[in-house]
């Protein structure tokens, strides 16, 4: 095998790895909410005065898709909705006290994944990252061409199905 195949199937693998051995531990400390669900929280919480537009721009999702996801946060109360003095038409999300116990759960994890992975991290040198960060924007650069070519919007596309 070539080493870009290789390199390609590593990171992969590496990718496959790291979600699933973080999403069952997040499945288990964070029970009754999908990672969707977490990942808005997270950026509500990392947001303030975030909207169903820069959550789809985000998230790279349609608007629709945002609105079911949220409409689903604020049933289990872990959003509320409130409109802006400035702006009474545009609706806008903070975190309920339940979400931000959500939130703090989810920053704590991150922190302990952090924590997991430094020793590894912390063994390459800086021009080791330099070359791996280079091959990420060039190699997401092409699939950005390419997408482009088949017209396709990432945004209405890939992650409503995910």
């Amino acid at each position: 095998m070539d080493k870009s195949k290789q390199a390609l199937e590593g990171l992969w693998e590496v990718f496959q790895m790291k979600m699933a051995l973080e999403g069952h531990i997040q499945k288990e400390r964070l029970k009754g909410h999908t990672p969707s669900e977490i990942h808005c929280i997270q950026y509500v919480g990392d947001h303030p005065d975030s909207n169903v537009t820069k959550l789809a721009s985000a998230f790279r999702m349609t608007t629709g898709g945002v609105t079911k996801l949220t409409k689903k946060l604020l049933e289990k109360g872990l959003l509320e909705a409130y409109k802006s003095p400035d702006n009474r038409k545009e609706v806008y999300f903070r975190l309920t006290p339940e979400g931000q116990a959500v939130y703090r759960i989810h920053e704590q994890l991150n922190r302990e994944f952090d924590e997991r992975d430094r020793p590894v991290l912390e063994q390459f040198s800086e021009g080791e990252y330099d070359c791996l960060l280079h091959f990420i924007t060039l190699y997401n650069q092409h699939l950005n061409r390419e997408l482009q070519k088949l017209h396709i919007d990432i945004k209405s596309g890939i992650a409503d199905k995910l």
